[in-house]
């Protein structure tokens, strides 16, 4: 239900709540018990794709630590795809066998058993592969379609990014249209040591589905340069994923009850589930650990907010949705004041992106000075602030989300080597402050 309109917001934070705000800043920062929290969920659990025994183990795992710390939580149904990857592996049959490395795009069919041996042709955009038609017909599309280097080196990674995964995400069935057998992508990547990145793609039903991967960008640029020579480049691949029956899985909902106004919620979010390649330590383990850390040291200091605070760990945002589509369903009549969602890694805060603008969002900014000795007092307005929590932001639900510095976010982004080792504790702690802080202050 639509709520609160944005410019309400004027009347909710609270300038006495700083100070309190402050001293749990302080308390966050004077350890560092997120990443204790995110190195038992990537180092003992390891990687949690929708469906898998591990994301079991997450939710099992995460409900009894908030059980632990005396917060009220439950478990909420969510069915979930269970995709399991298999063998994949190619090599140029034209240039004597030279190895590409290369991963298969989640939700992707399989190739035939003995995989598929074809032409690759290059295009750069819908329109080159339109122009080419029938052409592409029995060949292996590749779509090199680089992250704009000035952009990520700007702070804007999330734009490049965005314009460069649509070939990723429809990209299989945009060729599979004019007959291609299968596709390769360049990896959406800001930097790469040979490591492929994985992500989501989507099949339109009125076309054949065909199978999809994304090759590491040095391979991207062999195959580019081999083809600008003017030579013939074939291609084998083989992929074996396997599409499983769904599988019944859950959100963790926490709540620490408001004092005044409980029936008012200040939603807090991060997804429990990863790609299977790495363990999630960047996406999103450390948004999981900074909403846990933020609800145990609001427990601990024995202070009580005015409204409800509700942590909520997501189910299936890589390959989905699912969680955030099961909690709308579920929640949507509930009067959420705002929803914060933290799913873009943990390097140093830079701020947050928000729905506010005008006149609430310069009434916010002037409240929340508790941010500026964390470096995160600065609100940037968008339209969209997260995934899961999009389905509320539509709905009319104030929205924001963490900005760490995303300088090298997509160095590691859904690929093998996101692990904990690329997480800086007393950044990660920094982070779970500003979540804290302005989660407190929204609250009161």
């Amino acid at each position: 239900m639509r709520w609160l309109a944005a410019a309400t917001l004027l009347s909710i934070v609270v300038p006495a709540s700083a100070q309190d705000a402050g001293t749990l800043v302080s308390s966050a920062l004077a350890k560092t018990t997120s990443y204790e929290t995110l190195s038992w969920l990537t180092d003992e659990i390891g990687p949690r794709p929708s469906g898998s025994a591990n994301a079991a183990r997450a939710v099992e795992w995460t409900a009894g630590q908030f059980r632990a710390w005396g917060i009220d939580v439950r478990t909420e149904k969510v069915v979930v795809p269970h995709w399991v990857r298999g063998e994949e592996r190619a090599s140029l049959v034209s240039h004597r066998d030279q190895k590409i490395v290369l991963t298969a795009l989640g939700g992707s069919v399989a190739t035939p058993a003995a995989g598929i041996t074809a032409d690759v042709v290059e295009v750069s955009s819908y329109d080159e592969l339109k122009q080419l038609g029938a052409k592409v017909r029995g060949r292996i599309v590749y779509y090199n379609n680089p992250m704009d280097p000035e952009l990520v080196k700007s702070g804007r990674a999330f734009e490049a990014y965005s314009r460069a995964v649509i070939y990723r995400g429809s990209g299989a069935s945009r060729a599979a249209e004019y007959g291609a057998v299968a596709v390769v992508i360049r990896s959406v990547a800001s930097a790469s040591l040979r490591t492929p990145h994985t992500g989501a793609m989507r099949y339109d039903p009125k076309h054949p589905k065909i199978p999809a991967a994304a090759m590491t960008t040095e391979d991207a640029d062999l195959v580019h340069r081999l083809l600008a020579r003017g030579d013939r480049v074939q291609m084998h691949m083989l992929l074996t994923p396997k599409t499983l029956p769904d599988v019944e899985s859950a959100n963790v909902v926490a709540e620490i009850r408001g004092s005044e106004k409980p029936d008012e919620i200040v939603l807090i979010g991060g997804h429990l589930d990863s790609w299977d390649l790495g363990t999630g330590a960047i996406d999103d383990g450390s948004g999981v650990a900074m909403v846990m850390d933020a609800m145990r040291i609001i427990r601990e200091s024995g202070l009580r907010p005015k409204r409800t605070i509700r942590a909520v760990l997501f189910m299936n945002e890589e390959n989905g949705l699912n969680g955030g589509r099961a909690y709308f369903a579920a929640h949507k009549n509930d009067k959420h004041v705002a929803a914060i969602e933290t799913d873009a890694g943990a390097a140093l805060p830079t701020g947050f992106r928000t729905t506010l603008k005008g006149d609430a969002l310069d009434a916010l900014t002037a409240r929340t000075k508790v941010l500026d000795g964390l470096g995160a007092n600065r609100f940037e307005h968008t339209a969209e602030t997260g995934a899961d929590t999009s389905f509320l932001i539509e709905n009319g639900t104030v929205g924001f989300s963490l900005v760490p510095d995303p300088l090298h976010y997509f160095d590691y982004h859904h690929t093998a080597a996101d692990t904990l080792d690329k997480i800086d504790a007393r950044e990660l702690q920094q982070d779970t402050a500003a979540i804290l802080a302005l989660t407190w202050l929204l609250a009161n």
